[in-house]
């Protein structure tokens, strides 16, 4: 089965019009991108959009094999003008399936917003996944069936893809493309980072893709170092990580610090910004999770990690460092960087950078500081992606 992405943006198209953002601004050449629209063997076009035909001849296709229009979604202002020779759009009710003569058939999958999803099955047997803007699937049920393509609003709705990995739709060779591409994200490598750690891709407007084809499917990291200093943004970056799957493992490693009303604030913003779909432990005791196995964990931070263990070998005290606690600091640290290297579970960390800030003025301040330095580069050592988030912007220094 053979899909042309005629377009591969929002309705409103990329850069959207009379928009001033950063993001518009630089949405120029390739990073252009016209309104969704999926030209599936010449025969069957998914999504009716302004310029489909001259969509299509820039492609190198045409629309006059068309035998089929089927709309995903609402279309706000003027109807769209159909193409001479082309057949009237049309929707398929949720959960009925339409048999082409093409040999395709097309089942309608019902969505949490409106609109409908479309699982269409080529004559070869290869199957793909459309879903419409700002929706994710509803009522999904574990039937064994892994799409080959999946087409879905990846950016805006991550949890959409998280519920199709929970139920097996979605699998380790599933080419996931994101579509409906709008302006919330930089265009080129921001949005190529974003979408290769949710484990998807984005291509240009015109490109031709063979279902089944999962050479170009992103590996995604098995374990990424997130590094930035107070309020930088590197917490966000990580939960953005692992958004767009299921049953995630939150580890706070800071406790609940009863009667400190700021910290309580802090941890509840943080519960908010996370899927419901999402657990959380507290706990320091980081290497026996690391050596389970289980769905993927996300530990919100090494640095409160670091300060309960120099708690517990009594590094603040000079006689106790000394005397031993220096080298008991130095086996627990190896323990954890030793289990980070041999876990087989996906792992997101969070730290803070604080070795380019003030030198701290007293002797214990000074130690944590360069503990957490030597942690960091133990830590970061053992990952594949290793990322200093700075004003909310995410700097990739490995992978």
């Amino acid at each position: 089965m053979e899909l042309t992405l005629l377009g591969t943006g929002t309705p409103e198209g990329l850069p959207r019009p009379d928009c001033p953002c950063a993001a518009c601004a630089t949405s120029l050449g390739e990073n252009a991108r016209a309104a969704t629209a999926l030209l599936v063997d010449g025969t069957l076009l998914l999504d009716l959009t302004p310029g489909a035909a001259f969509a299509a001849a820039r492609a190198g296709h045409s629309l006059g094999g068309v035998r089929q229009v089927l709309l995903s979604h609402p279309h706000d202002g003027p109807a769209v003008e159909v193409p001479a020779g082309l057949p009237q759009p049309g929707r398929v009710p949720d959960g009925r399936e339409l048999a082409l003569l093409t040999g395709h058939r097309v089942r309608a999958v019902p969505m949490d917003a409106p609109g409908t999803g479309y699982a269409v099955t080529g004559p070869d047997g290869q199957r793909l996944l459309y879903l419409p803007p700002g929706a994710a699937p509803a009522g999904l049920e574990t039937n064994g069936d892994t799409y080959a393509m999946v087409l879905a609003d990846v950016v805006g709705r991550p949890d959409g893809l998280a519920k199709l990995r929970a139920v097996g739709a979605v699998g380790p060779t599933t080419d996931v493309i994101a579509v409906h591409l709008d302006h919330d994200v930089p265009p080129g490598p921001e949005l190529r980072r974003r979408l290769a750690a949710a484990g998807a891709r984005a291509v240009p407007d015109g490109t031709t893709l063979d279902v089944g084809v999962y050479e170009d499917v992103p590996d995604v990291p098995r374990r990424t170092l997130v590094l930035g200093g107070a309020r930088s943004g590197k917490s966000v970056e990580a939960e953005r990580r692992l958004e767009a799957f299921p049953d995630v493992l939150y580890v706070a490693t800071g406790g609940s610090r009863n009667g400190d009303t700021e910290w309580a604030s802090r941890v509840s913003a943080h519960r908010e910004r996370r899927p419901g779909s999402w657990r959380t432990t507290e706990t320091c005791d980081l290497v026996p999770l690391l050596a389970e196995s289980g769905p993927p964990l996300l530990i919100d931070c090494l640095s409160l990690w670091l300060t309960d263990t120099m708690d517990s070998v009594n590094a603040w005290d000079d006689a106790e460092w000394a005397g031993g606690g220096e080298r008991a600091l130095r086996a627990r640290v190896e323990e954890l960087t030793t289990a980070v290297r041999n876990t087989r579970r996906t792992v997101v960390a969070v730290s803070n950078e604080v070795g380019s800030g003030i030198v701290p003025a007293t002797a214990s301040g000074r130690r944590y500081r360069d503990e957490l330095g030597r942690l960091n580069a133990g830590f970061a050592a053992e990952c594949e992606h290793v990322l200093l988030v700075v004003a909310g912007q995410a700097l990739p220094l490995r992978g």
